[in-house]
């Protein structure tokens, strides 16, 4: 064997132990990986921390109600540039402060295609909005209708017993306004925003 071949093997046999050690590193940061998902879970639980099926208790769903006022609460809905229907199901509705109430709109698409939407609240007289608590709203997320879907979605809220005096009457509105390009990313996965 000439210096040369000696050279050139003892060259391979290092670099098939590099490779070597190279898959192996991968397959143990591969593995490291996968095994800190379930650690992680575990951690969380311990340390109540990220816990995605605790109930979320932060809005006040023990407060006090004030039978002794009432508070007119109107339904609005609006588009822009959208080909859906769009209303509330109940135009008003009176309410105690510190009372939870569950109303609904109601959408249709109109459109050949589906289409997703987004609603954004609006609040008159404005100083009404930070008494105005949401526990469950449509607004929370996109919506994907589908071609000539209807569908009833669900507002969860209660007026703040700390709602000026002065006010009586609160008008709530949603205007849906299309999310260009969100329904092609949706359906592609096989998901609609519901």
């Amino acid at each position: 064997m000439t210096e040369q071949t000696r050279v050139a093997a003892g060259s391979e046999r290092r670099n098939r132990s590099t490779l070597i050690r190279l898959v192996v590193s991968a397959f143990l940061m591969f593995g490291f990986g996968y095994a800190l998902v379930p650690f992680y879970e575990k951690l969380c639980q311990v340390l109540d921390v990220n816990n995605l099926n605790k109930q979320d208790n932060t809005l006040p769903l023990n407060t006090q109600v004030d039978r002794s006022r009432n508070v007119t609460v109107e339904f609005d809905a609006n588009l822009h540039k959208l080909p859906w229907n769009f209303k509330p199901v109940t135009g008003s509705l009176v309410v105690h402060p510190g009372e939870v109430v569950t109303v609904e709109y109601e959408v249709s698409n109109t459109r050949g295609n589906a289409v997703t939407g987004q609603a954004i609240p609006s609040y008159t007289p404005s100083a009404a909005m930070q008494y105005f608590q949401k526990l469950d709203c449509f607004c929370f997320k996109q919506q994907t209708l589908a071609a000539g879907e209807t569908r009833r979605m669900p507002i969860a809220f209660l007026v703040s017993p700390d709602l000026p005096k002065d006010i009586n009457t609160i008008t709530l509105s949603y205007t849906f306004f299309e999310v260009p390009g969100a329904t092609a990313a949706t359906t592609q996965d096989g998901r609609t925003g519901g």
